[in-house]
């Protein structure tokens, strides 16, 4: 979520719970999650090259991905960062009504390091699609395509496309447990849905988010940093 393409593809955290996606935090991991077909959002096709409109509501209530208009997660990494995550408004992307989540970076100084907007839309389902990031790529645009970035009832196992624009955003996820356990200065989290994040742009290279039901994103583990969740306040 940059407001122009970075150098090197990174993923990013966006809040909501999870938000996907905004800062770039990575781990070392045996290699990028393998797609596997997707139990709970059968039927399907991810990445979409086309959205239906009529597929999808106004709001964004997934209890794994909530995106209430005007909701504010707080995160602070372990090398200095703060990350401010806040849903926005609307805007229209594909022909879709979606949630925009601005994401702002400082350095441990209170230096703004980093903006960007993340564009996302729940379908009739439950399951939240990423329909792009402002100045990088966007949903039915130079062959960029819609991911999955919470499916409606997340299962272990479950393997998807989050986006889909060749070269420059092409980030897939694996569930590896939907009963981890993680403390952050926020709260102690059960039952959390663990996330593995890879793309091929950057073979080896994971991270592993948590999200917690009601919030979102509390935490995302990297080699060299982690993100955490210490504060959030609902819309």
């Amino acid at each position: 979520m940059l407001d122009g393409p970075s150098p090197a593809p990174r993923r990013r955290v966006a809040a909501a719970l999870a938000l996907p996606l905004a800062m770039a935090l990575t781990a070392c991991g045996a290699g990028a999650p393998q797609t596997a077909p997707p139990s709970g959002v059968d039927g399907l096709v991810i990445p979409t090259p086309s959205p239906d409109p009529a597929d999808f509501v106004a709001t964004v209530d997934n209890p794994w991905f909530p995106l209430a208009p005007g909701s504010e997660w707080t995160y602070e990494s372990s090398d200095g960062r703060t990350v401010v995550v806040t849903v926005s408004g609307t805007t229209r992307v594909a022909g879709v009504e979606a949630t925009a989540v601005d994401t702002v970076e400082r350095t441990g100084r209170g230096r703004v390091a980093e903006r960007s907007t993340a564009w996302f839309a729940q379908d009739r389902g439950g399951n939240v699609w990423h329909l792009g990031d402002e100045g990088v790529w966007s949903a039915g645009e130079a062959g960029a395509q819609a991911g999955l970035a919470m499916p409606a009832t997340p299962r272990v196992g479950d393997g998807f496309a989050q986006e889909s624009a060749p070269g420059i955003a092409e980030d897939e996820s694996r569930v590896l447990a939907i009963d981890a356990r993680r403390t952050t200065p926020y709260d102690a989290f059960e039952a959390l849905v663990q996330v593995e994040d890879g793309t091929p742009l950057e073979p080896g290279v994971t991270t592993e988010a948590f999200y917690a039901r009601g919030i979102g994103l509390v935490l995302e583990e990297g080699a060299s940093s982690d993100l955490e969740l210490v504060g959030f306040t609902s819309g």
